[in-house]
């Protein structure tokens, strides 16, 4: 069975939800998930991730969506991970390791 595939997505307006993720990226094929990452109020943070169902779905959205417009601002779609959460800062966290002490 294939292996899901994560794109991520940036440039986003401030307007841009989980919804209209789903809604522009089902043109590539099937999704799994999307998520517009937004602060409390309510507004997207400029960027997201959307799961497809799996990588040759993930590079077509790339090759289709890439740069095309979404509630008025051009998108950026990049490969994500394959199956591994992104979100939530997982994917800054592990450069944040402390520094080795030396004796």
């Amino acid at each position: 069975k294939a292996r899901m595939a994560k794109v991520y997505v940036g440039n986003l307006a401030g307007s841009v939800t989980s919804v209209d993720l789903v809604s522009l990226f089902a043109r590539a094929g099937q999704v799994r998930g999307a998520l517009a990452v937004s602060d409390k109020a309510g507004v997207c943070r400029g960027f997201g991730f959307v799961e497809m169902a799996d990588a040759e779905d993930a590079i077509l959205a790339i090759s289709l969506l890439n740069n095309t417009e979404l509630n008025g601002q051009k998108i950026q779609i990049d490969r994500g991970s394959l199956g591994g959460a992104v979100a939530n800062g997982a994917k800054h966290s592990a450069r944040r390791k402390a520094p080795t002490a030396t004796n």
